[in-house]
């Protein structure tokens, strides 16, 4: 991002991929990701692969990226292929995650990008947790959405709104070992987030949480949830409010679901019977949870719309790992004397599979600079989930016809990229929201 000044590149640290899932007792927290970000307290950052001269009037294409990002991409390609890889069709079946990827994920310091060094993180970029989401997606879209809900929404809510009490208690434990969980919807609450039922009445210094949650990311392996609830109905949406609980405070998984895609990341029913949580557990206040009248307090509308940039790099990265599995078949596969990706029909679909794959990166690092950048970006999230969403669904069903019998099959995994592909035009806000989101800002631009 162009703000006036130049900032130095930091040495580079790579950790060696035969280390993953060992670390020592003695590795230092500036080794534990893939590669370590220069830390800028204004959060600015210069897209550049090295450090030239930004007085220049040369401006940065959308593809370019600062070096450090570059090594962040690789290394995460690398653990995404090595270490996902050989347990993405087994974790499918069982519907189930492996531990291991868990903990490999919190080793390599991917469950804390964007958190400062002071709490275990890596104090990187939101580009970098966006790089990160992107290609774990070209492995294995389950990994990546769990990754993706734990920074972009769990860990991102408590930097933003968390006092310091909160956040020095919290974001070491989610950067470390604890997975995180954001519960907002509920059964008769999804798109209309106004109408949530969980309550939450006051009881001395504590608050009493009844209710439940339906479709809850990570929730079956997690150990930290945000649970949004309203203390005062009265006052529609101004009475939702944001407490952190744990599982042990008596938060019961009443249902896993059993879905058509993204298998191996839990969704469920959660129930609060009684759920005793203390005061200080509230993050940004008495009724700040979901929207408000001042801009700082927007808690649930304003993460969503940075979780929304998240998912659209979960589907760029899917549409672009179901492309990359199936167009080399399709040129080692040969009919009638030549491979089937060379006939002019295929050849086609492939070239405009291609330029769709690209506009949707176009818009999803666009939205995410826009980000950084301080400008608004609520357009353009839903702009790049809508389009990357879209994108996903139809080249991973393209991807099964470039491959005929065998994408049909499980054997090549190609089919799980549809599966998958699917959740994107529902979660974080359906495609009808993000087109009603994008309608309104046109009608306000032009009315």
């Amino acid at each position: 991002m162009l703000r006036g000044s130049v900032r130095s590149v930091s040495p580079l640290k790579i950790r060696p991929l035969a280390s993953l899932g060992t670390r020592g007792a003695s590795e230092t927290q500036a080794t534990r990701i893939g590669v370590r970000l220069p830390i800028n307290s204004q959060n600015s950052r210069a897209f550049s692969v090295s450090a030239p001269s930004m007085e220049s009037s040369t401006l940065n294409s959308l593809d370019t990226f600062t070096e450090e990002e570059e090594m962040l991409r690789e290394s995460v390609r690398r653990f995404a292929a090595d270490i996902v890889g050989p347990k993405v069709r087994e974790m499918d079946e069982k519907e189930r995650m492996d531990a291991d990827i868990i903990k490999g994920l919190f080793e390599q310091g991917l469950m804390g990008i964007e958190t400062s060094t002071e709490h275990g993180g890596a104090e990187s970029s939101f580009t970098a947790a966006i790089i990160a989401i992107e290609e774990l997606a070209k492995v294995d879209p389950s990994v990546s959405v769990m990754c993706d809900v734990h920074n972009t929404l769990v860990n991102t809510i408590l930097r933003k709104y968390g006092t310091k009490e909160q956040q020095d208690k919290w974001l070491p434990q989610l950067s470390e070992s604890k997975l995180g969980s954001f519960c907002l919807s509920e059964p008769a609450s999804g798109s209309d987030a106004f109408s949530l039922q969980t309550r939450a009445v006051k009881d001395g210094s504590h608050w009493i949480i009844n209710g439940s949650k339906m479709w809850i990311t990570n929730s079956y392996e997690a150990e930290i949830f945000l649970i949004f609830a309203n203390i005062d109905p009265s006052k529609g949406y101004k009475g939702i409010t944001c407490f952190i609980a744990t599982k042990d405070m008596g938060i019961q998984i009443a249902k896993k679901e059993e879905k058509l895609g993204i298998r191996a990341s839990s969704t469920c029913t959660l129930n609060f019977d009684d759920l005793r949580i203390p005061d200080e557990n509230i993050i940004g206040g008495e009724g700040k949870g979901y929207k408000a009248d001042t801009k700082s307090s927007q808690i649930a509308i304003e993460i969503l719309n940075e979780g929304r940039i998240g998912i659209a790099a979960q589907m760029l990265g899917l549409a672009q790992g179901a492309f990359d599995k199936a167009v080399p078949y399709t040129y080692t596969r040969q009919q009638f004397g030549q491979p089937v990706g060379t006939f002019q029909g295929m050849a086609f679909q492939i070239a405009q599979a291609a330029v769709e794959i690209e506009s949707a990166r176009l818009l999803t690092y666009n939205a995410a600079r826009r980000k950084e950048e301080g400008k608004s970006f609520t357009k353009e999230a839903a702009m790049a989930k809508y389009w990357a969403s879209v994108i996903a669904q139809r080249v991973s069903g393209q991807a099964i016809e470039w491959a005929g019998g065998v994408g049909f099959t499980r054997e090549t995994g190609i089919e799980k990229y549809w599966r998958d592909s699917k959740i994107g035009a529902i979660y974080e806000g359906t495609s009808n929201i993000q087109l009603q989101t994008i309608a309104k800002f046109i009608q306000k631009e032009y009315s």
